[in-house]
């Protein structure tokens, strides 16, 4: 197998301002989660290239790509490859040339499903089988993290499902592979997935090593290529791209399955109490509920139900989703911080996110139908490869070469 571990990372001047991505890093920080990323992959055998998205505002872009340049420098031996906002217009032209018709940006370097399909537009570009996701705050933890990756993918299971599409998961500071629920906050008892989430997790640490998952780790993903040029990620989910691309392809035939014996370390910097990422989380639930109820009439497409993802993340996608966003907006507007604006999300905010899933709830089954389209066309396209290669300061395409991590030819 041909694997790239693909990166995103998201950079601001400061990160600390609405609407910027979770964990970005700011500009200036000494010791930025990428380095220490990156540091961790020094030790990981097999490594053929590291993707870097690099995901920034524009007025920050310059800056930022000056501080990620001049991290990768320090490790030659990844054969790292750094995608900006140069780089991502050049692919997006080619792939407008292909489906010139759709609206929207499906593949950019904005919003998170769209920035994970750069990540394996990339891949196609180049070649690479096997897409094998990272975040920048996360750190491997063993030399065989690559074939721990590739482990189990092509085979089949023994009921005769290839594993295209797996997810590892990660462990906190203190060694922990459950969420932590020793501080309950009363306005968070509606909105925690906490128990619901460890209660699956706690099940799947246990017997064969590889399962059928209800649990997405973007963090720690490899997916082959027979599923990505198949399933792009969602551009229209605001968060929860990982959870979201499980569902797209349960809903495609295929499956994401679960390997315990895969993990990596997450390292997130502490975020304070956010009422965009609420607001963000509620566009996600009712979103995600709309389309999967549109996509379940299509005959062409699975339908993936709420009783088969108990005990998570099935009820989030059900009518109590809405009793749930509704009453932790208001204990929030009332007891918790940042009053004035969860009173907000709570009179207007969820109007707009119910409209806006009406007005999207089709959009990715038209993007399911051109996908493979998209994926044929750009599959090792030397032209393409050699021009982002060059705008990136890599010269030219590398010859072919043997896999350097072993595993089954799918």
């Amino acid at each position: 197998m041909n694997p790239a571990i693909v990166i995103p990372s998201y950079w601001a001047q400061d990160p600390s301002q609405p609407g910027v991505y979770d964990h970005a890093t700011a500009i200036d920080e000494p010791l930025p989660e990428l380095a220490r990323c990156l540091d961790s992959l020094d030790d990981v055998r097999g490594v053929i290239r590291v993707i870097v998205l690099l995901v920034a505002p524009p007025e920050a872009e310059a800056s930022a790509r000056a501080r990620v340049r001049a991290i990768v420098r320090d490790h030659p031996d990844l054969n790292p490859l750094v995608i900006g906002s140069r780089e991502a217009r050049l692919i997006a032209g080619r792939i407008e040339t292909v489906c010139p018709s759709f609206s929207g940006e499906v593949v950019s370097l904005r919003g998170y499903g769209a920035i994970r399909n750069m990540g394996l537009a990339a891949c196609a570009m180049l070649g690479h089988d096997v897409a094998v996701f990272m975040d920048d705050d996360e750190v491997a933890l063993s030399p065989d993290f690559l074939v721990d990756a590739v482990y189990g993918l092509g085979r089949l299971t023994r009921q005769d499902l290839k594993i295209l599409a797996k997810t590892g998961h990660f462990v906190d500071a203190n060694d922990s592979h459950l969420a932590d629920v020793s501080k309950p906050r009363f306005w968070e008892r509606w909105w925690s997935k906490r128990r619901e989430f460890n209660e699956w997790m706690a099940g799947a640490l246990e017997g064969p090593r590889i399962k059928r998952s209800n649990y997405a780790c973007g963090g720690c993903m490899a997916v082959h290529a027979a599923a990505f040029s198949r399933v792009p990620f969602d551009p229209w989910i605001t968060r929860g791209e990982d959870l979201d691309y499980l569902l797209n392809l349960r809903m495609s035939g295929l499956e994401m399955w679960f390997d315990r014996q895969w993990y990596v370390r997450h390292l997130p910097p502490a975020t304070p109490d956010a009422p965009n990422r609420f607001l963000q989380d509620g566009y996600r639930w009712i979103y995600e509920r709309a389309k999967l109820a549109f996509c379940a009439r299509r005959p062409s497409l699975r339908r993936v139900t709420a009783e088969s993802l108990l005990p998570y993340p099935g009820k989030w996608l059900t009518s109590e989703l809405d009793a749930r966003i509704s009453r932790t907006a208001f204990a929030r507007a009332i007891a918790g911080p940042n009053r004035g604006a969860y009173l907000r999300v709570w009179r207007k905010g969820r109007a707009d996110a119910y409209a806006y899933a009406q007005a999207n709830d089709e959009n990715y089954a038209r993007l399911l139908s051109f996908w493979p389209s998209v994926m044929d066309e750009i599959w090792d396209d030397e032209a393409l490869a050699a021009a982002v290669l060059e705008m990136s300061g890599k010269g030219t395409v590398p010859s072919p070469h043997e896999p350097a991590v072993k595993g089954v030819d799918a």
